[in-house]
């Protein structure tokens, strides 16, 4: 078969390089340069290795928990019976995982895991070492790279996917494929304050939705709870919180045990909103103390880290620092079967920017490289076999494509706010955030279809890139006013809560 890949990170590649060894002809497209993406910035490591006391279930189980109920025990039984097999593939492809003097992985533990089970590499640079070895991995063999090509949309005939659509250099161009598979990870750039990389603009969500394939849980989107507060936008692994830290308010309390009894270790979603509320109670930032854990160990087990805060002025070892949510991943997105089929015939997904069903309402810590590998390995397996069961339909609400307008109207909307991407991004951070209301919802649905409505047909990859953004805002906030509860990353509240401006 004829395969073309579109995406560099671990579910792109693990999914390019068994393509290639299962015989197939291969071309990796990539919006960047190879490895260019939010696989390398991923710190925490790779869930999946059991010490003793400790089982694949157990792992499961904190899973589902995790996610609030709604995960979908098959395929979360799938990823942690599959995954010690691709984490000792990583290891034979070169990534290097830090070990004790005696050879054996070092296990470190993160929030809503009951034990120790996650491989780390460089100590917090684990993203960065997977992503180095399986670049190297697919450079070795006859995969044909395509660097700097946008993906503007996936083409399809008769229902089935066809090829893709790319701009290079200002140039479109098309590629016929036997089978596409999409691995062009999330959308973070959604929101005014993010995690992720520059390119995460929701490319894959949004051409998947304008071919008619289906979607779910796009109003789940983890804001991951501590980014260092000053500065570019800069994560702190959950891992530090694993080794003993605490978060505290403008007096030193350990507030989120407020919120939740496992207080740090409770879920992301948990410790995000407790972060958010005492901010905006202080009307400061709430600050993590990791001065208990020794400067040698801060050092030698969170180097970057370490590094980065030294750079911005802070001695961690000395002093807590101050600490922020932002949006981190999307929990939601194109619906696939367990080998990463989509409702459209040839069109695959994997990696972030699928929804296979595991991460339910919130993410587990470390579960997300695992998935990209486990389930990047199975979609190229299953390139030419038949869909396993008919994927579920969206259960956050219908996502209609709002209609579009001319392009000669005004973009600016009932209060005089003009379309920009930090427009969008500042309308999305305040009203379908970490904390959402109804009427926050409503007036930001208003606003977007407004901006929607006038828009004029891009014509850049810059105006690509927005039109994507307000496509998947507008399905967002979509689901999030049709899910009326409250549960896992999508909270709503009576009314809308104030939210420090922080980051």
């Amino acid at each position: 078969m004829n395969v073309v890949v579109v995406g560099s990170g671990i579910a792109g590649l693990t999914a390019a390089l068994h393509a290639r060894e299962a015989g197939h002809s291969v071309t990796l497209v990539t919006k960047g340069a190879i490895g260019d993406g939010s696989t390398g910035y991923a710190q925490g490591g790779v869930a999946g290795i059991y010490g003793t006391g400790d089982s694949a279930a157990q792992h499961a189980a904190d899973t589902i928990e995790a996610g609030a109920g709604l995960s979908d025990e098959v395929a979360v039984g799938v990823l942690v019976r599959d995954g010690a097999a691709r984490i000792a593939e990583l290891i034979a492809r070169g990534v290097a995982f830090d070990r004790s003097p005696d050879g054996e992985l070092l296990l470190g533990r993160e929030a809503a895991h009951r034990h120790a089970r996650i491989v780390h590499a460089g100590g917090d640079a684990t993203g960065a070492a997977i992503a180095q070895s399986l670049v190297a991995a697919v450079r070795s063999t006859d995969v044909t790279v395509v660097e700097g090509a946008f993906l503007a949309d996936v083409l399809v005939e008769d229902g089935i996917a066809r090829g893709i659509r790319v701009v290079v250099d200002g140039v479109a161009s098309d590629l016929s494929a036997d089978a596409v598979i999409l691995a062009t990870g999330g959308a973070g750039h959604l929101y005014a304050h993010t995690t992720n990389p520059l390119g995460a603009t929701g490319d894959g969500i949004a051409a998947a939705l304008r071919v008619g394939a289906a979607v779910a849980d796009l109003e789940f989107v983890q804001f991951h709870p501590t980014i260092l507060g000053e500065g570019p936008a800069f994560l702190v692994s959950e891992a530090v919180r694993g080794e003993g830290a605490t978060l505290i308010d403008a007096a030193g309390r350990r507030f989120v045990f407020d919120s939740h009894p496992d207080g740090e270790l409770a879920p992301r979603d948990v410790v995000a909103r407790a972060i958010a509320r005492q901010a905006a109670r202080q009307g400061s930032p709430v600050r993590l103390d990791a001065t208990m854990i020794g400067r040698l160990r801060l050092a030698h087990r969170f180097p970057t880290i370490d590094r980065v805060t030294r750079e911005r002025g802070f001695d961690w070892a000395s002093e807590p620092i101050p600490v922020t949510p932002a949006a981190h991943y999307l929990m939601g997105g194109i619906v696939t079967d367990l080998d990463g089929r989509t409702s459209i015939r040839g069109l695959l997904a994997v990696g972030e920017v699928a929804r296979t069903g595991v991460h339910g309402a919130n993410r587990l810590a470390s579960n997300s490289l695992l998935e990209g590998a486990v389930f990047g390995a199975r979609a190229a397996a299953a390139l030419e076999g038949p869909c396993q069961h008919p994927p579920m339909t969206r259960r956050g609400g219908q996502v209609n494509r709002p209609t579009r307008g001319d392009g000669r109207g005004s973009d600016v909307d009932d209060h005089g706010t003009a379309f920009s991407r930090a427009a969008l991004q500042r309308l999305m951070w305040d009203h379908v955030g970490l904390l959402r209301s109804e009427d926050g919802l409503r007036y930001a649905l208003t606003t977007l279809r407004r901006w929607i409505a006038t828009a004029p047909d891009p014509t850049t990859v810059a105006e690509r890139e927005d039109a994507n953004l307000l496509l998947l805002a507008d399905a967002t906030a979509s689901a999030a006013l049709a899910r009326t509860d409250s549960i896992g990353a999508h909270f709503r509240e009576s009314v809308a809560a104030p939210l420090l401006e922080t980051v």
